[in-house]
């Protein structure tokens, strides 16, 4: 199964941008699709981008056009990289891999990502 590992959060100020990384590791990385969810203080955990071997990609609304997910397959990474920033942006984000037509199953251990006002 693979393994995902991100690093990238930070404390930033509302409109800076900011870059998150993700290493995955430990399967065919051509089955998988990566993605980026994000959890805020007493909200669930919610869906914020995906990105597939092809380079397709899917955002949820509120981040489409201010952030943009990668996927550099030579390197088995994935980066989200969020500009424009807005206090509600602030969340643990994580990383996760899931099989192409599954539940995205290996999940990161998370990266906190605080932008104030």
């Amino acid at each position: 199964q693979v393994q995902v590992v991100e690093s990238g959060g930070g404390l930033v100020q509302a409109g800076d941008s900011l870059k998150l990384s993700c290493k995955a590791s430990g399967g065919p990385l051509r089955n998988y699709v990566l993605g980026w969810f994000r959890q805020a203080p007493g909200k669930e955990r919610e869906f914020v981008a995906r990105v597939r071997w092809g380079g397709g990609t899917y955002y949820w609304p509120s981040v489409e056009g201010r952030f943009t997910i990668s996927r550099d397959n030579a390197k088995s990474m994935t980066y989200l990289q969020l500009n424009n920033l807005k206090p509600e942006d602030t969340a643990v984000y994580y990383c996760a891999a899931g099989v192409y037509g599954g539940e995205f199953d290996s999940w990161g251990q998370g990266t906190q990502v605080t932008v104030s006002s």
